[in-house]
């Protein structure tokens, strides 16, 4: 049986291995603190609109405690801890284990490469609204499941070894594709959570008021545009229209749900703002591409008290 690994055990990585416990796969958990302690005392609680209120006995443990060597390692850690895991990485990396990063910024899988040499290390995307309700608790809100998965051409890597991890992936209920171009897909993602996430932080809204015609959207669709052009500088082919494509992903959010951006934000907590922010803004700018709607968001949230 596949051995599976999260490291990260929020919002995504929490459902991830709730899915995947249901499908009696074998799978741990990286966690700390008191997060950590009520998975280990009481199980996870997971509260998915899609797999009902359940309680699972999953393994948990913390980085320096598991011992193992992993078939599959998630990696869903927000993107400022990276460089927190690159030992974890280091020490339990083998000629076996894939880690695939599901995060929101581009460039994330040759990031974790440099900060562990030696580590096979994909790429990947999700779109899911999910989050830490309480301690040892994943809420899982909407029908939104959905990940791809894939290899950069140089990695060399066989596309049937990465469509086995999505097939078991599938199997647990996560629709999960194997990308012809993860290039392309992953920065298809960090435009889309980028324009989610600073729409609602700027606003201080859920995603409601951005699925109907209004400024909120009009906002949202104005930062798509503009990252749009970042990624044909960089030579991507969307081969779509990709404001219609991020607009029909919102419109299918629970209307309630709010990005993690906005909800670290609005507790003062460390965020991934630079990531999603402050990185595409610079890299526009290096490629010298106008960023009007953008500009707004760097004026209201370098001082976020003005």
């Amino acid at each position: 049986m596949t051995k599976y690994l999260i490291i990260g055990t929020g919002g995504v990585g929490g459902s991830i291995a709730g899915f995947l416990s249901l499908a009696g796969k074998d799978v741990t958990c990286i966690a700390r603190g008191e997060h950590l302690q009520q998975i280990r005392q009481n199980g996870l609680h997971l509260k998915s609109d899609l797999k009902g209120d359940r309680y699972l006995q999953v393994k948990a443990c913390t980085a320096d405690e598991y011992n193992d060597t992993p078939d599959v390692a998630i990696v869903t850690v927000k993107g400022y801890s990276i460089d927190s895991i690159a030992g974890l990485i280091s020490r339990i990396k083998s000629d076996k284990t894939i880690f695939v990063p599901l995060l929101n910024v581009y460039g994330t899988g040759p990031r974790i490469a440099a900060a562990a040499p030696g580590a096979t290390v994909i790429d990947g995307l999700i779109y899911i609204v999910g989050f830490i309700s309480a301690p040892g608790e994943i809420t899982q809100m909407g029908t939104t499941f959905n990940a791809v998965i894939g290899a950069r051409p140089e990695q060399g890597i066989s596309a049937e070894r990465i469509q086995r991890i999505a097939d078991e992936l599938n199997e647990a209920g996560i629709a999960v594709a194997v990308s012809d171009d993860i290039n392309r897909d992953t920065f298809i993602k960090w435009s889309f959570i980028s324009a989610m996430s600073c729409t609602g932080a700027y606003f201080d809204i859920p995603m409601g008021p951005i699925q109907h015609p209004g400024k909120e959207r009009d906002f949202f669709a104005n930062l798509v545009r503009e990252s749009t052009k970042v990624g044909e500088a960089l030579g991507i082919d969307f081969g779509r229209d990709l404001v219609a494509a991020n607009l029909a992903i919102i419109d299918r959010l629970d209307p309630m749900s709010t990005a993690s951006l906005q909800k670290d934000l609005a507790r003062g907590h460390v965020s991934e703002i630079d990531g999603q922010l402050f990185k595409l803004v610079d890299l526009a700018h290096s490629l010298g591409i106008p960023t009007p709607t953008y500009n707004l968001l760097i004026e209201r949230f370098k001082n976020p008290k003005k």
